[in-house]
């Protein structure tokens, strides 16, 4: 094998190939990438068995061939060249020699017969949205997934797709993020569950342009997305995802209209008196035309007040401040629509048009604080 690439090309293909390579595996052959030439197209891939990627490079092609080389130490040497042309080239012996400019490495690699192919799937089921569109749904939602590996249906994201309805859900057990959006195309029904990481990492892959467009695939137990010359395809969660419906409620005593902007910097400036180890809620007091948000903790106290337009009863209730900020973070409307029935209740932000729903649920508070 014996290719040519510039360096920012080869760079790029690298960065997005190595979010499926595992830091640490018991199959050492996982901690590898392979770098395949055939028939005039360089692809490289990268496999963890959950995660599986492939992307192809620009280059010139000199000799065909197939190799596959430490991950971590390859992207590296890539990394720490000139900006300039590289040239790849391997022998018989597995070894691969990478030279740029006056710089020459040896790299010891490995035949690729035990690396784990990515499986191909059929591609009768899909649907087409744009990179944007994707890439802000995740981002929409995405902090709202569990860490926690002993529920693993919380790890994921539930993607339902109705008609022309494409509806994202994730929940921890202490909120609920929900993103609607309209596909331009009415489809089957599809509901599968689609890892958390595999989202992160796709986001981090998506050009977030409109005019790219990302086609996704559909099967039993993988979703696949293309786009850019890249195919990223994943394992699915099996299992049934909780129904929400039943904690979704249109029923509200109080109705909070508020400007997003000062309500989130509000908060922020809140949780600068809460150390990370302590869990204190901030009390918000809700009256006829504004807000008093409170915080005590061991470093100090602090209030603020926020006008408001206010429907229905005033209300006290408390709530972590991180899962408020996380909602408000992701949501781009000048003001909000806050629905509230009692200091026990979740709240709902949410839209006229319930484009996006976050649900949190309150945190107990002593009624006491001055």
């Amino acid at each position: 094998m014996k290719i040519i690439c510039s360096k920012a090309d080869l760079l790029n293909s690298v960065n997005i190939v190595m979010k499926a390579v595992p830091a640490k595996s018991t199959m050492p052959i996982l901690e590898c990438l392979v770098i395949e030439v055939k028939n005039g197209i360089i692809k490289l891939t990268a496999n963890d068995m959950e995660l599986g990627i492939e992307t192809l490079v620009k280059g010139e092609v000199i000799a065909d061939g197939v190799i596959a080389i430490n991950a971590k130490i390859f992207a590296d040497i890539i990394r720490k060249l000139s900006d300039n042309d590289i040239i790849i080239e391997t022998d018989d012996n597995f070894m691969a020699h990478i030279s740029c400019e006056k710089a020459k490495f040896d790299i010891a690699g490995k035949s690729n017969d035990e690396f784990p192919l990515i499986p191909k799937i059929e591609r009768d089921c899909s649907i087409e949205l744009s990179q944007f569109s994707l890439k802000e749904i995740i981002r929409q939602t995405v902090f709202s997934i569990s860490d926690n590996e002993s529920n693993k249906i919380m790890t994921g994201e539930l993607f339902e797709i109705t008609g022309n309805e494409f509806k994202v859900v994730s929940l921890d057990g202490h909120r609920i993020s929900i993103r609607k959006i309209s596909l331009k195309e009415s489809y089957d029904h599809i509901k599968i569950i689609v890892p958390g990481k595999t989202l992160n990492e796709i986001s981090k892959i998506l050009s977030g342009e409109i005019e790219d467009m990302v086609k996704i695939f559909f099967t039993n137990k993988h979703i696949v997305f293309e786009f850019n010359d890249t195919m990223v395809l994943s394992r699915l969660i099996e299992g049934e995802y909780y129904r929400i419906e039943q904690m979704l409620s249109s029923d509200y005593e109080t109705k909070v209209t508020i400007n997003k902007k000062e309500f989130l910097n509000c908060i922020d400036r809140a949780t600068l008196l809460v150390k990370e180890s302590e869990k204190k809620p901030i009390i918000i007091n809700v009256g006829e035309q504004n807000i008093e948000l409170c915080i005590n903790s061991t470093i100090g106290s602090m209030k603020e007040e926020i006008d408001i337009t206010k429907e229905g009863k005033d209300i006290l209730i408390a709530f972590n401040p991180r899962f408020l900020m996380d909602a408000l973070r992701v949501i781009d409307e000048e003001e909000v629509d806050i629905y509230l029935f009692n200091p026990k209740a979740p709240c709902f932000i949410k839209d006229k048009e319930e484009t996006y729903i976050y649900l949190i649920l309150p945190v107990n508070f002593n009624a006491g604080v001055n």
